[in-house]
């Protein structure tokens, strides 16, 4: 008979067969640091699952009818989130969602005492198997306990099925991230509640101290798009002067750093509110809105926009299409991508408006797209690569010189804009080569 215990004792063994007779880790081969960092990963992760488990059992047994026969009380806490904390180092919110995840993927039994599979026998299984680990577990089961009651326990269901085959391998922001995406899909109808509750929560305030001027900014996804893109914009600019023409090592070298370059680009921008001067400083940044066609013209549905994680109402897509300010690309399922062969070697506009929507932002590493270049996968004078959609891919500067300098491969399926990429490591990173997935397909749904 299996025991919780089992994949973790699994994933101890791994991992010591992983350290070998290293040492201490600063023994360890750069080859060997990766192994033993991924043998660590599964082992946490199987370790989350054992400690949900006891986590739901102290929770159950220190539930508010025992009185003073509740464990948490005998043993001095008031509750069982307070134990946990105190015996793990935690806080009191990580002890309480371990404990939220425990009591969502425990067995249950019935009112006459009949068997009955977890809540979430899903995230069960990828919990108990060590792909995923508490924190995103207790994501799914937040956002499917806040679902439930708008989609109905059939579609939850199938909800919790497809992120847990999403998000293993994915980061606790892009599994947000992936989350947030999934409850636009599900609730499109939610979207605009949602806004106006965020658009209430918007201030801006300002105080000085010190000798200088605080500015303190929250804002809506819609207001702050702009914000946002013309900030990086600048400094995608002021990063790109500075390599093409300055020498790190002058005595006048530019040593800004990036939370003083945005200082400076808010500066600009008001200089230049105040001053009407045109200027071309943006580096061609543009607030790209994504919706799809026939929710446009029905006003139902939800848009996108480049670089911002929640999602907007149709209502806002259309005042945003309306302002001066914003590029409007409409996309049907028609749209024809035009692909030009080896007769120019520079992508065109609308040819990196369609990267953008299948990419994202940088397909490697998913920063904006205004930091990001189109570049060739088979390069156009070495290989005589071709300036066709399914042979560009929006890339930053680190992460384009990351892939051709380590070795990277990069492979295409699919055409048009529901494409996807992905990335093959090098024999000497992966001896199997597995590939990654990039771009919007890697923390969303795409069909």
């Amino acid at each position: 008979m299996s025991s919780t215990l089992d994949p973790l004792l699994e994933a101890t063994r791994l991992l010591q067969e992983a350290w070998g007779d290293a040492g201490s880790g600063a023994g360890l081969s750069r080859a060997r640091l990766v192994v033993v960092n991924d043998a660590i990963g599964v082992a946490r992760r199987c370790l989350d699952a054992v400690h949900a488990e006891v986590a739901a059992g102290i929770a159950y047994e220190s539930r508010a009818e025992l009185g003073p026969e509740s464990l948490a009380k005998q043993q001095g806490f008031r509750t069982p989130a307070q134990l946990i904390a105190t015996t793990t180092g935690a806080s009191t919110g990580e002890a309480a969602r371990l404990v939220k995840v425990g009591e969502a993927t425990a067995p249950r039994v019935s009112l006459i005492g009949e068997p009955l599979p977890a809540k979430f026998p899903a995230v069960r299984a990828a919990l108990s198997a060590g792909r995923i680990g508490a924190v995103s577990a207790g994501l799914i089961v937040g956002f499917l306990d806040r679902m439930i009651p708008k989609i109905g326990c059939d579609r939850a269901a199938e909800a919790e099925t497809a992120l847990v085959g999403l998000i293993p391998g994915l980061s606790g922001d892009e599994v947000r991230k992936a989350i947030t995406r999934m409850e636009a899909h599900l609730d499109p109808d939610g979207v605009a509640p949602r806004e106006d509750e965020l658009r209430a929560k918007a201030s801006v305030s300002m105080f000085e101290r010190d000798g200088m001027l605080h500015l303190n900014a929250i804002l809506d996804p819609a207001r702050g798009a702009p914000v946002k893109t013309a900030i990086q914009g600048y400094v995608s600019a002021e990063f790109a002067a500075k390599r093409a023409g300055r020498d790190p090592g002058a005595p006048d070298a530019d040593r800004r750093s990036l939370a003083q370059v945005q200082a400076d680009a808010l500066v600009h921008f008001a200089e230049h509110a105040l001053s009407c001067v045109k200027n071309k400083t943006l580096n061609g940044a543009t607030v790209i809105v994504r919706v799809n066609a026939a929710d446009l013209e029905a006003g139902t549905g939800y848009g996108l926009i480049d670089g911002i994680e929640q999602p907007v109402s149709v209502g806002t897509v259309r005042r945003m299409a309306g302002g001066g300010g914003v590029t409007r690309w409409v996309c049907g399922q028609g749209g024809a991508i035009l692909n030009w062969g080896r007769t120019r070697r520079l992508f065109t506009e609308p040819q990196r408006l369609a990267l953008r929507e299948r990419d994202g932002g940088c397909a490697f590493c998913g920063l904006p797209p205004g930091m990001t270049k189109a570049h060739h996968i088979d390069w156009w004078k070495r290989d005589h690569g071709r300036t066709d959609l399914d042979n560009g891919v929006l890339l930053c500067e680190t992460c384009h010189h990351l892939i051709h300098d380590n070795g990277w491969d990069i492979r295409v399926d699919g055409q048009g804009i529901r494409a996807k990429v992905w990335f093959l490591p090098p024999p000497s990173t992966d001896p199997h080569r597995t590939p990654r997935l990039g771009g919007r397909a890697r923390t969303e749904l795409i069909a």
